[in-house]
């Protein structure tokens, strides 16, 4: 389907976890770079996670050591196992491609909520 759908989210306590997935259509998992992203209150959205089609990973520094992201490319879906979450981590994120045109869709998001 040509709709990007996120899923997984939730309120945890700090130092708890969550995984998150993502499914999106096969053309998105066979020729891209895909990437978690997340967008809090007042702030811009960043790319916090990628993972190539080869299954190569990238991780911004502040999920770094605590995020995890992996993709099954035979079911088009992606993860994003997060450990030890932080008040820091709240945000709705988002998945898509590394590299983005203005047009290209976005989901609805998952909320990540981490407060005590």
């Amino acid at each position: 389907q040509a709709q990007l759908v996120e899923s997984g989210g939730g309120l945890v306590q700090p130092g708890g976890s969550l995984r998150l997935t993502c499914t999106a259509s096969g053309a998105f998992f066979r020729y891209n770079t895909m990437g978690w992203y997340r967008q809090a209150p007042g702030k811009e959205r960043e790319l916090v996670a990628t993972i190539s089609v080869a299954g190569k990973t990238n991780y911004d520094n502040s999920v770094k050591g605590r995020f995890t992201i992996s993709r099954n490319n035979a079911d088009n879906t992606m993860n994003l196992q997060m450990n030890n979450l932080k008040p820091e981590d709240t945000a709705v994120y988002f998945c898509n491609k590394e590299h983005l045109w203005r047009g290209d869709p976005w989901g609805q998001g998952t909320q990540v909520t981490v407060s005590s």
